[in-house]
């Protein structure tokens, strides 16, 4: 470090700071904005050229580099608003402390200026990296934008879509042969499926899982009884309310998400229904209000926080020294919860 200063009184710059430590200008980036992704002998080094050089940053390089470098992008589309604030708190439970934001971009897929829309996000924000929920992680056409624009990702999707290193598998028919199984045992043989938008591939994965699990103990599912919606709770109640409309109804009825499962119990109570003696109810996530209505919503849990921090971790590994595709792939399993919205058949 006996290097001098820059001759003709010019200060020393980054590059110069980055020469004399023997480190990477973006090393050095690290080190001036805190981040613990740095070890300990080499924050020493670049602070003690630092000191001796007399570098001082510039203020507006330093936020330029700062944007660039210390943004985690989140896309989603998704309807259910409880859903995407819980994937938000896993990925901020993932980068806190260090250093990276969290910055969320709501979209709508079926918008015509949706893709020119994520491509100018990306591109303006000059992420470090993104997080991508369903059912925009099932989109390749917004994967080949990010690919375009060099911007590291990590899916997070039903099955497996994508290099190993980039994707977080939920495995939602596992989730969702259980839901049947557990009604089929309860002795249910009028069965519905509420099923979320065709854009995601969950509603397909969970349906399929679902129809699995009844056919194996010999139930087949009745065209008749299945109703497509749209994840949401006034989508819910209105698939519901034709399904209980029915000559013969469902004495059960297991709807792809908690906000729709919830609409169907509303409609069950319009219809003068009580839940679980007239109608058995089963949802899927497990998100919060699932244990804070009455009753108490049966439900395949999918652990939502924790998939974002799954893929946030995933995300972040080469700043912690990591290679991402030698850490132990994130998968899911799914589980049922069972509560109070579920019971054998009256009579």
């Amino acid at each position: 470090m006996n290097e001098p200063r820059r001759t003709g009184g010019k200060p020393a710059t980054i590059n110069d700071i980055a020469r004399i430590a023997e480190v990477s200008k973006k090393t050095v980036s690290r080190v001036i904005n805190n981040s613990p992704f740095v070890k300990e002998d080499t924050r020493k080094r670049v602070e003690a050229v630092i000191a001796e050089h007399g570098f001082t940053p510039d203020p507006q390089a330093r936020g330029l580099a700062f944007r660039r470098s210390f943004l985690v992008g989140m896309i989603y589309d998704n309807p259910s608003p409880n859903y995407v604030v819980n994937m938000q708190q896993g990925v901020l439970d993932a980068v806190r402390g260090s250093g990276l934001e969290l910055v969320v971009h709501p979209c709508n897929r079926a918008s015509d200026v949706f893709l020119t829309d994520v491509r100018n996000f990306i591109v303006r924000q000059k992420l470090f990296g993104v997080v991508m929920p369903p059912s925009v992680s099932e989109d390749d056409r917004v994967v080949a934008i990010l690919k375009e624009a060099d911007c590291p990702y990590v899916r997070i999707a039903s099955v497996s879509l994508d290099d190993p290193a980039r994707m977080v598998v939920t495995h939602d028919s596992r989730g969702a042969a259980r839901a049947a199984r557990h009604l089929a045992e309860l002795g249910h043989r009028r069965i519905a499926f509420i099923s979320g938008p065709d854009t995601f591939r969950s509603s397909h994965e969970r349906g399929k899982g679902f129809a699995e699990g009844l056919a194996e103990h010999g139930l087949a599912l009745d065209p008749a009884y299945v109703r497509r919606a749209a994840y949401t709770f006034e989508s819910g109640v209105a698939a519901a309310t034709e399904l209980l409309a029915l000559p013969q109804r469902p004495t059960a009825i297991f709807a792809g998400n908690d906000e729709m499962a919830i609409g169907v119990m509303k409609a069950a109570r319009d219809a003068g229904l009580d839940v679980p003696r007239d109608l058995s109810i089963v949802g899927f996530d497990d998100l919060p209000m699932a244990s804070r209505v009455w009753p108490n919503l049966t439900t395949v849990r999918l652990p939502i926080r924790d998939m974002g921090r799954m893929a946030a971790e995933k995300l972040t590994a080469g700043l912690r020294g990591l290679d991402a595709a030698t850490l132990q792939q994130p998968e899911v399993d799914p589980s049922l919860v069972v509560r109070d919205s579920t019971a054998p058949p009256a009579g």
